[in-house]
């Protein structure tokens, strides 16, 4: 067990009436439990706290007048992760998966499994099926695809990201979930803070259904497992953007940090934590 700070700072100029959904604030899940938050607006405005679907995802809804808009978020997240064994988890038959992992199967818009099914096979096929085989996708991609700030944009998916090999975070969460999903293993995408991450931003990753349970990866190999607090979860990013615009609005700047609150963070890069 250990604890994470995180906070976010997001400014907007306002143009026009518009009305947003944040999805800045930690989830609740049963192994990640918000200690304590501060929400903090100004101009101070009313707001809500909405549920964004079944996974313990939060979202912030406001409607905003013309002016400059200030959000800051921070909280303390207690994180419980279980690390030990995960060498031994396999992957579930498909006839045996819950009903509720099954859609995680499908091709999304950013990660289009349909199209990847003989390489994922040619590549990673005949490797040992369960978390070996995640590893070694993420191996892979953190190998084959370059980090390149700026490479990609809201419109590029898993086969873009293959076809130029670079992207940033986000571009290794979906080719990762593309490659899993390809070889029937259930993959989605989560967003969230994460602990050591240079520069500073939200961060893109992706759990893994294994065994009985979701467990984390991150291709990036950017930041440690242990430290990363989920914010959002879903098919690909189009289910997790931090902000939602409805209206004119321009976003001036953007702060997140994400520090270690004790000593017990574990800094074993690439190994799986269970956030179910």
């Amino acid at each position: 067990m250990h604890f994470v700070n995180i906070s976010s700072e997001l400014i907007y100029t306002i143009d026009s009436a518009a009305s947003f959904v944040f999805n800045i604030a930690a989830a609740s899940t049963n192994h990640q439990k918000t200690l304590e938050e501060n929400l903090t607006l100004s101009p101070a405005i009313d707001s809500e706290w909405c549920q964004l679907n079944d996974f313990g995802c939060r979202g912030l809804r406001l409607k905003v007048e013309p002016c400059e808009l200030s959000i800051r978020y921070s909280a303390t997240v207690q994180l419980s992760p279980e690390t030990e064994l995960v060498q031994y988890l396999n992957e579930v038959e498909h006839k045996k998966l819950p009903t509720a992992v099954l859609p995680f199967l499908n091709p999304s818009r950013y990660c289009e499994s349909d199209r990847l099914g003989r390489f994922a096979w040619k590549e990673f096929g005949q490797l040992q099926s369960g978390y070996s085989r995640v590893d070694q996708i993420c191996n892979w991609v953190n190998a084959h695809i370059d980090y390149v700030a700026g490479s990609t944009d809201a419109s590029s998916s898993a086969c873009d990201v293959l076809i130029q090999r670079a992207g940033v975070c986000r571009d290794f969460a979906h080719v990762s979930i593309a490659l899993c999903r390809a070889l029937g293993i259930p993959a989605r995408y989560v967003s969230g803070y994460a602990v050591g991450l240079e520069p500073p931003d939200f961060h893109g990753f992706f759990e893994v259904y294994l065994e009985d349970r979701w467990y984390l990866f991150d291709a990036t190999r950017m930041a440690p497992i242990s430290g990363l607090v989920r914010i959002g979860i879903g098919r690909d990013a189009a289910d997790t953007s931090f902000a939602n615009i409805v209206g004119q609005a321009t976003m001036q700047s953007i702060k997140v940090e994400a520090t270690s609150a004790d000593a017990n963070l574990l800094y074993n890069n690439g190994d799986p934590v269970s956030t179910a």
